[in-house]
């Protein structure tokens, strides 16, 4: 079981869970760890069990807390469970440009956000490994038209030379805000009540979070 802390440095106002999902190999876990620590790691093996990393990002004078989590292999044994995708508000929909089968398991995917996932969450669709291009079977353009045929952020991206890879998670933080603001202003529980807002940070033993906050 992991646990969040919270201490006086590590004030947000927003706390967003976003989920990588995707075939395996496709790049996710260091996709995530390019962007929370900004490291690659060539000889990245699969990971048995569940990772997330946090990073924290200032959207229209808020600071939101992106809580990523990653399948972890998981995905290769299709034992992904529902807790997974419990009260994710954005989700990265990850494939290999270099590898069209990993495109083409695209739906499944979306199939299996639809059947678990809550049905206001925000997707983008990620060509990762971009910097491979000498070996691209994705064309740019297939992808953008199917991301653009059901609704979804789309970005390509590399992991190993940092292309576009802050401006796909910063891009779905600032539509997860603002959807989440729009509801707000119309008073529409959906995607608002997953988002966690904090409206007043207060030292000392009494100050509470919900239980999605505290414990993970």
């Amino acid at each position: 079981m992991t646990y969040t802390s919270y201490n006086k440095d590590d004030e947000y106002d927003y706390l967003f869970k976003i989920v990588l999902i995707g075939d395996s190999g496709v790049g996710k876990s260091n996709l995530l760890s390019r962007f929370t620590r900004n490291e690659f790691d060539l000889e990245s093996r699969t990971t048995i069990g569940v990772e997330f990393a946090t990073r924290s990002i200032p959207v229209d004078n808020k600071t939101i807390k992106a809580q990523i989590w990653d399948t972890a292999g998981q995905e290769r044994f299709r034992a992904i469970t529902n807790a997974y995708y419990r009260g994710a508000v954005g989700a990265l929909l990850v494939y290999d440009i270099a590898k069209h089968m990993t495109y083409e398991n695209v739906e499944r995917w979306l199939k299996e956000l639809k059947d678990h996932a809550d049905a206001n969450i925000v997707v983008m669709l990620v060509g990762n490994k971009c910097d491979l291009r000498h070996l691209r079977a994705v064309p740019t353009e297939e992808a953008k038209q199917f991301a653009d045929k059901n609704e979804l952020i789309f970005i390509e991206t590399s992991a190993l030379d940092s292309t576009n890879v802050e401006e796909a998670f910063k891009s779905i933080v600032n539509e997860i805000f603002q959807l989440v603001h729009t509801n707000r202003q119309n008073d529409s529980p959906d995607l608002m009540d997953k988002a966690i807002e904090i409206d007043k940070l207060v030292d000392g033993p009494d100050v509470k979070f919900p239980n999605c906050c505290s414990k993970l």
